[in-house]
């Protein structure tokens, strides 16, 4: 009997650690994420656009750049889209470059998606995910900005209202 009320303490007492440690953890999808690469030089960035042009992430000063990683089967990609295309007509007078990548497998699904949502931005196809992968990337949608400079200096997990003032308001205090 003794040792069955250490036992019930025992559990007690974890399971109050466990809900303190998730009830102080961020939530999975917080507005920045941590990452290696913030502060860093970004990977490189190039591939084929579907008209057949090469991209190669730009270098050149004056520009910043938001590379969104994105599926055609994701359907929180789908629902990100529409506000990260008006984000990209909206600021790409301002120096903005914005790249979509897509991890599909599949060319004729990639092929389907940009043309039945038009991107006013390039995208490039990535089937093996090697840019994903130097990025750190594993959850679509992410999305990364890069400076003026070529340094990552904030990532993006899961979809966004690219058009939110206060999204907008943080990205334009970077550039």
């Amino acid at each position: 009997m003794h040792t069955a009320r250490w036992v019930a303490v025992g559990i007690l007492v974890i399971a109050a650690g466990l809900i303190a440690v998730l009830a102080t953890r961020p939530p999975a999808l917080t507005v920045e994420a941590q990452n290696p690469l913030v502060n860093h030089p970004a990977p490189t960035v190039e591939g084929v656009t579907l008209d057949g042009t090469h991209f190669q992430l730009p270098r050149a000063p004056g520009h910043y750049v938001v590379i969104n990683f994105f599926a055609s089967w994701c359907e929180p990609c789908i629902q990100e889209l529409p506000s990260l295309d008006e984000f990209a007509r909206a600021t790409k007078d301002s120096g903005v470059v914005v790249l979509g990548v897509s991890i599909d497998k599949n060319e004729g699904a990639y092929k389907d998606f940009v043309r039945k949502f038009s991107p006013g931005f390039p995208t490039v196809r990535d089937p093996e995910a090697n840019i994903p992968t130097e990025f750190g990337t594993f959850m679509w949608p992410e999305t990364y900005i890069i400076d003026r400079t070529g340094k990552v200096v904030r990532k993006e997990i899961g979809p966004k209202n690219w058009m939110d003032p206060q999204l907008v308001n943080s990205i334009r205090a970077i550039s």
